[in-house]
């Protein structure tokens, strides 16, 4: 790191103050006295050199405990399962943990995938049996107890550990921006959604994996860093699939720098580790474990999708003639037609992010390419349930920890979040709760701000000085192997053919 003074990091190493150095902070701390001043006492010292018990990092992971406590209150009238009134939908607390641990068989000892097919991918199912089957066990022997509320409660427990596994992780990476971590900490989304299903175990290994990738290197321990990184995403993309999505990204930036061996050895490693997740059922239990692939294949377009804006709008707009099918209509009449066209413009937009990636001035960072590709996928799927949020919120804050942008994007959830509620709760009683163009507006907003949030970044990475992080970090702190290295020369060479000597990365100063 260059010795000169940096935004809001001096020579000493003390860490990033967002009242000084994000805008939207600034302003706000202007209501109770400012930014914190040159002379403060800080809460966020050098490591190895605080002054008190409470350090930025642990009140940062005090705060994500009262959010997910918080968020266990506003589930706690559906926690019985008496679901009485519509109460799941009137107060918002409903769970797919709780319903599922019925429609799954889990309270009849049914293993999953061997017993009953189950809807998602194997590690999310061995999650639920290794939970669901002794609580079942234990209400065989005391009859007593009510079963779905002990299941969810261990659910929520062991959710709850890896969400704050997940802001240690975001410390970690960001050891001098600690404060950025409070945005996941303290986001409305997680408040909401943490355990309305298992998104959190995909997360909290997604972000196990990427702590692993950041730190290797080069040298044989490296190269055991970038292999357990691979098997981390690989047990995340066999709990939820997207988590897969990260290993391009680092596959576009090492072929940049030239050190594609490591991103081939993660690649490698998560393949394997996929496959060996899923062999134990996929071999014995084709059919059931089939069932995955199967639903999402079928499904037709799922609420607050692009795709379903588009369905109101056809409605909106009158055919050419009786019987006509508008194009959103259309498709989803047509599901494999759907699956093709959603599939091609995810790819597109795949191939648009490692294009950014090769043609920026400066190699991006990683989270910034994988938060682009996690929301890409997201706009352009067909499928986009309210729990999905949970897979952007350590993407955004690893990729632009800037408050207000992220907050006008919470914002939005929290409308959709309200606003689908209030739809189960339409459908559920065939009386609407409010117009279906209330609905729409609230699923525009969240597609609007999540675009919003890609433009943002798409700007810091062709304008790197605009990129905060790299105002406190010299290259990418999740880099790993690739933080610091210079590019590749044959992209040298392409990139400047006149050349004649193979320029170094400028470090980021103020």
């Amino acid at each position: 790191m260059s010795t000169q003074s940096t935004a809001g990091i001096d020579d000493a190493g003390t860490s990033d103050h967002p009242s000084r150095s994000d805008g939207f902070v600034r302003g706000v701390s202007e209501m109770i006295g400012g930014p914190l001043g040159d002379h403060a006492v800080a809460l966020d010292r050098p490591a190895g050199r605080e002054g008190r018990f409470w350090t930025a990092a642990r009140i940062v992971l005090a705060l994500v405990c009262l959010t997910l406590a918080l968020h266990w209150v506003q589930k706690s009238p559906c926690q019985d399962g008496a679901w009485q009134n519509n109460i799941q939908y009137t107060r918002m607390c409903y769970t797919d943990v709780l319903a599922l641990y019925y429609a799954e068989g889990l309270n009849e000892g049914k293993v999953p995938y061997r017993d009953h097919p189950v809807e998602y991918p194997v590690l999310t199912g061995y999650f639920m049996g290794a939970l669901g089957l002794p609580v079942h066990a234990l209400g065989a022997d005391d009859p007593g107890i009510n079963q779905g509320q002990w299941f969810y409660n261990v659910n929520a427990l062991v959710l709850s550990a890896l969400g704050v596994a997940t802001v240690a992780v975001i410390l970690a990476l960001r050891r001098r921006r600690p404060w950025d971590a409070a945005l996941f900490a303290l986001a409305p989304a997680l408040l909401l959604t943490a355990t309305v299903n298992w998104d959190l175990l995909a997360v909290g290994l997604a972000a196990f994996g990427l702590l692993a990738w950041a730190r290797s290197g080069p040298g044989r321990y490296g190269a055991v860093l970038a292999a357990l990184a691979g098997v981390l995403l690989g047990l995340g993309g066999a709990a939820k699939m997207w988590p897969l999505f990260i290993l391009g990204p680092i596959l576009v930036l090492a072929v940049r720098a030239g050190r594609v061996w490591a991103a081939l050895l993660s690649i490698i490693t998560a393949a394997v580790t996929v496959v060996l997740v899923n062999l134990p059922v996929a071999l014995p239990y084709r059919e059931n474990w089939d069932r995955f692939f199967e639903l999402n294949s079928t499904r037709p377009i799922d609420w607050g999708t692009l795709w379903y804006i588009g369905r109101y709008l056809d409605g909106k707009v009158s055919p050419a003639s009786p019987g006509d099918l508008g194009p959103f209509e259309w498709l989803n009449a047509n599901i494999p037609t759907l699956n093709w066209v959603s599939y091609a413009l995810f790819g597109l937009a795949c191939l648009g992010i490692a294009a950014l990636a090769l043609l920026a001035p400066r190699r991006p960072r990683l989270a910034q390419l994988a938060f682009l590709v996690v929301a890409a996928f997201l706009i352009f799927s067909k499928v986009w349930s309210q729990q999905f949020v949970l897979w952007l919120l350590p993407l955004a804050v690893l990729a632009r920890p800037r408050w207000g942008a992220f907050l006008a994007w919470q914002v939005a959830e929290v409308c959709y979040f309200t606003a689908f509620y209030g739809e189960l709760l339409g459908a559920a009683t065939s009386r609407p709760v409010f117009p279906e163009g209330i609905f729409v507006l609230a699923a525009s907003l969240r597609l609007i701000t999540v675009a919003l949030l890609c433009g943002l970044v798409i700007r810091d990475i062709l304008r790197p000085e605009r990129d905060v992080v790299r105002s406190t970090y010299p290259d990418d702190p999740d880099g790993g192997v690739l933080d610091g290295a210079p590019d590749a020369p044959w992209y040298l060479r392409w990139r400047h053919p006149s050349a004649t000597s193979e320029p170094s990365p400028e470090p980021a100063t103020a």
